[in-house]
């Protein structure tokens, strides 16, 4: 249903009662005549006395006194009732409150004195008064009045009493009652007991109405039970349509479609602007926004007039969905139904243009808001606040702050906390200081704010602020466990560990004791800092405690010792966890396979797969891929083979590390085209990266196919793929191999200028290269001594001679046509 809908459903179900005062009783249909003195009425065809009051003239002066006192909120009702409750307000006792219109009250007055309680208690002191007078009718419309104001206070134990009470009186319910009862008990939380009302309703063959209808599609709208929904009133259109049927012409048979647009026996319901609004709002959450928009539509055609409702309801809908040409085109068809939009209209407009990165035109919303003589409420502010926190438009914000101080708009906690974010993040630590301060001094802060706020100055690293806040906490006494988390986490942030360690400590003696998530927080954060000794520490106070649920913490502590390549205390931790009861998942095993992957230990790391086969396991990508980097390290071609085919089945895409294991398993072997295979899956793809061409470039080296190897190293050029030491060792070496001098020493040049710095395999390279051109090795073992007793200068010599020996002027480019019958081979 629609934002209004339910609403809507409650205003009709009251209405209905209004209207049917004096006709309804005991679920009948019966008249009830009163005389114009008040003192003489008919019921059931039998004339009932009441005593009439001797003074009139007294009776009459507290009338006009209590009219002339009564307050106007209740002016709306005319005539006597706004002295009489203005009566009831001030008088407790009854007989005397009511005094002056004993004997006069009518059903509808009774009802609207119900109705207007704002208290329950005293709702059932008049309900009750009226039954021990005697001389009054209490009918079912009293009985839903009552049960709707007792369901709202949640009082079960007094509804269920009042509909035993209706059953030993044989006041037959009606439809409304049922509506009453299943709305209230679906509000109150209870959507079993709401399910069973409607049971009732349907086992004593009575049809729902449609605002009845309209409460229960609401019902399971609310639960997100949008199927059923539909069904539930796809079913109530055609039943109610067959009764049209076989009754003839009605005035529910207006119209010749449905809601749902087809031309069915479901389609001969003429429906109310609330049950559009309500399947509306039902397709939309749905996900139909089809069927939305025919529902509209059919609307529309039908002559039933949209309210804003309806346009709010649309705009939501295709807002959210990213439709904003339909929103436009709402907007104009708003305007040309005459429907004013409201604050609500405003306020989707503005959070969906925000949501959708035109933050102007939604400042621009609020503005128009402004000029349409609509008052923005604390939604219009907070919606566009956030969106220009989130933008750091400080200034921005900071109008919209005096806006709201001027109207007196309170600053709700979500607000604090975004605002406060803006200030770090645009740089204004003073500022964020100053905001928190304001609200801190004001005393109206939650344990959740000052926690928020810890974490915002945490995650930015303004620790020294971090704990100033933490201490502004301590000061109010609004301390809980959840401060602590995220002050620990902060000082983790800030690679503080003792701190964190101190403060987790000292929670017991402020009286809290640390939950599953500040443990489980302090391990992984213990434990990522290569501190597995202390993490351990606490996870073993944490099994303690038995708040060890999983194997998470153990995963952690495991691979911070698997990382640090202490791999016996890795499988002690993983054995006591074993010990403990707790059972391990895919990702230890994962850690532990890949460890071993690391140092090339293929029996533990076999050894760890068949265990974790044996717990029934199944195999993931990443155990695949440890599983072909242990492969490639102790050259196991066969086994890498066979888990780069299944790491392909956990996968779409292609892994680049994994697929370069396999060219260079395939180039050590000489295997061209396995290695070009996958060279091209890569290139294809856009995920050949510099180690690819790298090794692709040594294979064809290795294999004396030059001609495609100088292809590779143009490529690795064009592409920017020469930055990483070994690329320029590969490029260097393979033209100081051919005799490529001149490639060769550009190659060392464009490296020393890119800053990377060269090894022994970089001068070996060039060391061959001045042999060959008749530099003696003696003058080159001097050149390498050089470079070892100072790295800058011995670069700078090499160079020179390098460019002295070999002829640099020269612009033949000897490989161009090379280069182009590589292109014609690979």
């Amino acid at each position: 249903m629609s934002a209004g809908g339910i609403n809507g459903a409650a205003e009709e179900l009251c209405t209905r009662s209004s209207s049917s005062e004096e006709t309804v009783k005991n679920g009948d249909s019966r008249k009830e005549n009163v005389k114009h003195n008040g003192y003489v009425r008919r019921l059931h065809g039998s004339t009932e006395n009441c005593s009439k009051n001797r003074d009139e003239t007294s009776s009459k002066s507290v009338v006009e006194g209590m009219q002339t006192k009564c307050s106007t909120k209740w002016a709306r009702y005319g005539g006597n009732i706004p002295a009489m409750l203005e009566a009831l307000e001030t008088v407790k006792d009854l007989d005397e409150a009511m005094k002056p219109w004993e004997t006069t009250l009518t059903n509808k007055e009774r009802s609207i004195l119900l109705k207007e309680q704002l208290g329950w208690e005293r709702a059932v002191e008049i309900f009750e008064w009226f039954k021990r007078k005697g001389c009054y009718e209490v009918n079912v419309i009293h009985y839903n009045i009552m049960l709707r104001i007792l369901g709202k206070a949640r009082q079960w134990c007094e509804v269920e009493r009042l509909w035993g009470e209706m059953e030993k009186k044989k006041i037959k319910p009606i439809n409304s009652t049922y509506g009453t009862l299943i709305d209230v008990y679906c509000k109150g939380g209870h959507r079993d007991k709401a399910m069973k009302w409607l049971e009732l309703m349907n086992e004593r063959e009575m049809e729902p109405d449609e605002v009845t209808m309209g409460i229960v599609v609401q019902m399971y709208k609310k639960a997100g039970d949008f199927k059923t929904a539909e069904e539930f009133f796809k079913k109530w259109s055609s039943r109610n349509s067959a009764v049209v049927g076989r009754g003839g012409t009605s005035s529910r048979s207006r119209s010749k479609t449905g809601v749902n647009g087809d031309s069915s026996s479901a389609s001969n319901v003429c429906l109310s602007n609330y049950t559009y609004n309500t399947m509306i709002d039902t397709y939309g959450k749905a996900g139909k926004l089809k069927e939305a928009g025919e529902t509209f539509e059919r609307m529309l055609q039908k002559g039933v007039v949209p309210n804003t409702v309806t346009f709010n309801t649309m705009i939501h809908m295709y807002g959210n969905n990213g439709q904003l040409a339909k929103v436009a085109s709402l907007m104009e068809k708003m305007e040309g139904a005459k429907c004013s939009p409201d604050t609500r209209t405003y306020n989707i407009l503005i959070s969906l243009h925000a949501k959708h990165n035109d933050i102007e035109l939604a400042a621009r919303y609020l503005k128009k808001m402004k000029e349409s003589s609509l008052e923005p409420d604390a939604v219009s502010y907070r919606t566009l606040l956030y969106a220009f926190s989130i933008r750091c438009m400080v200034s921005e914000a900071e109008e919209l702050i005096a806006e709201m101080d001027e109207k007196g708009l309170e600053i709700d906690e979500f607000t604090q906390s975004s605002l406060t974010r803006m200030y770090i993040e645009a740089g204004l630590v003073e500022k964020s200081w100053a905001w928190f301060q304001r609200f801190h001094l004001g005393g109206n802060m939650t344990s959740e704010c000052y926690s928020a706020t810890i974490d915002a100055f945490g995650e930015r690293g303004h620790i020294l602020q971090a704990e100033k806040v933490f201490e502004c906490c301590l000061q109010v006494k609004k301390l809980s466990v959840l401060e602590f988390n995220v002050m620990i986490k902060s000082y983790g942030i800030s690679k503080k560990f003792d701190r964190a360690c101190h403060l987790f400590d000292s929670m017991e003696k402020h009286g809290l004791v640390s939950d599953r998530c500040g443990y489980n927080s302090l391990v992984q954060m213990l434990a990522s800092a290569d501190l597995p000794e202390k993490a351990i520490f606490y996870l073993r106070k944490m099994r303690e405690l038995d708040l060890v649920i999983d194997c998470v913490p153990y995963c952690a502590v495991i691979s911070s010792y698997a990382k640090l390549g202490r791999m016996e205390m890795a499988v002690e931790v993983y054995k006591e966890m074993i010990g403990c009861g707790i059972k391990p998942d895919v990702i230890v095993y994962g850690v532990l396979i890949n460890a071993y992957a690391e140092t090339g230990n293929v029996n533990e790391a076999t050894y760890y797969i068949e265990t974790m086969r044996n717990l029934g396991l199944p195999m993931n990508g990443v155990v695949c891929k440890s599983l072909i980097k242990l492969y490639t390290k102790v050259g196991y071609l066969k086994e890498a083979q066979e888990s780069y085919k299944n790491l392909q089945l956990f996968e779409t895409g292609i892994d680049v590390y994994s697929s370069n294991c396999m060219i260079d398993l395939y180039s050590e072997r000489s295997m061209v085209s396995e290695a070009e295979e996958i060279f091209e899956n890569l290139k294809r793809n856009g995920d050949a990266n510099e180690f690819t061409y790298a090794m692709m470039l040594c294979m064809y080296k290795r294999n004396g196919r030059f001609v495609e190897a100088f292809w590779i190293a143009r490529k690795m050029r064009e592409l920017g793929l020469m930055t990483d030491l070994l690329s320029y060792n590969h490029v260097l070496g393979l033209y100081a191999s051919d005799g490529r001098y001149k490639e060769a020493v550009a190659t060392f040049e464009e490296m020393v200028k890119s800053l990377v710095r060269p090894d022994n395999s970089t001068f070996k390279s060039l060391g061959i290269i001045l042999l060959k051109c008749g530099v003696p090795k003696v003058a080159i073992d001097r050149l390498e001594m050089e470079r070892k007793k100072d790295q800058e200068s011995g670069v700078r010599a090499w160079a020179s001679i390098l460019s002295s020996v070999v002829d640099m002027d020269d612009d033949d480019d000897d490989d161009d046509n090379d280069d182009d019958v590589a292109i014609e081979v690979v």
